[in-house]
């Protein structure tokens, strides 16, 4: 949490994902070999954005998908952010949900041999089978809540007192934050259900994906999604920014985009402060 605070001081909100499809791949990083590929294309990424991020976010299924040789692209991506973006935390989109036992090996997978910083985790088997993450003082633990896809609503619009995404919303701020780790997503493809998981959630960060390829108002997101001290927000684009460009100036293109996303965030927060 303590690396993000410093990025949202600095007035950086963007969290670029690392959605690397390597058959999305520019020609220019192309090779025959996925793994060597991906981490070319990630490191160009990484270089050319490092100073506009408060965070990165490599979805786990892009990696895994290529078996043995996407775990390790996956690991050595984990250590060019260490060294090119060492004061950027890294959020792996794996979105585990398991009894604890099971969870046990997910941790030690994501925290001790990836070194993620942070991990999304459905809440579905409730707050004991995620023990083994959120007892991780030092690491973040980001719990599924409004997701921005279009099939979200089928089970978390469900109302009896309260529709589901608010009881998971009420749960994990009031009742599983006891380490103060905790985070929520929130899709910004739903700006109504983001502004009623704010005032549940208080202060408690929000991961918030949609914006760019998804549609999410970039404006109605961060009116509805800052927390009290006008952060709390961290705003997820990830093919929008990465596959911006198929040239050869990929990496240049993902730098625009990042830079265009995180000059519009500043430009509205400080329109609202007035």
């Amino acid at each position: 949490m303590d690396l993000l605070r410093a990025k949202w001081e600095q007035g950086k909100f963007v969290c670029v994902g690392l959605d690397s499809d390597y058959g999305k791949l520019p020609p220019v990083c192309k090779f025959n070999n996925p793994l060597i590929s991906i981490v070319a294309f990630n490191k160009a990424i990484i270089e050319a954005t490092a100073d506009l991020v408060c965070a990165y976010k490599p979805n786990l299924a892009f990696y895994i998908m290529h078996g043995s040789d996407g775990i390790q692209a996956l690991s050595m991506t984990m250590d060019w952010i260490k060294k090119l973006a060492p004061d950027v935390p890294v959020i792996l989109d794996a979105k585990f949900a398991d009894i604890g036992n099971t969870n046990i090996g997910y941790a030690k997978f994501v925290f001790d041999y990836l070194g993620a910083d942070a991990v999304t985790l459905h809440p579905y088997l409730g707050k004991s089978a995620l023990q083994p993450f959120l007892e991780r003082k030092d690491k973040g633990c980001i719990i599924l809540c409004r997701t921005s896809n279009p099939g979200a609503g089928e089970f978390q619009d469900m109302v009896s007192e309260q529709a589901l995404y608010e009881r998971v919303a009420h749960k994990v701020t009031f009742y599983w934050n006891g380490n103060q780790n905790c985070c929520l997503v929130a899709g910004a493809t739903y700006p109504e259900e983001l502004a009623k998981i704010r005032t549940c959630a208080g202060d408690l960060p929000l991961l918030i994906p949609g914006i760019g390829k998804q549609g999410g108002d970039l404006e109605a997101t961060i009116q509805n999604g800052i927390d009290s001290k006008g952060q709390g927000i961290i705003i997820n684009s990830s093919s929008g920014i990465i596959f911006a460009s198929s040239g050869e100036d990929f990496a240049n293109r993902a730098r625009r985009e990042t830079q265009k996303l995180h000059y519009d965030i500043n430009d509205i927060l400080a329109k609202l402060k007035t």
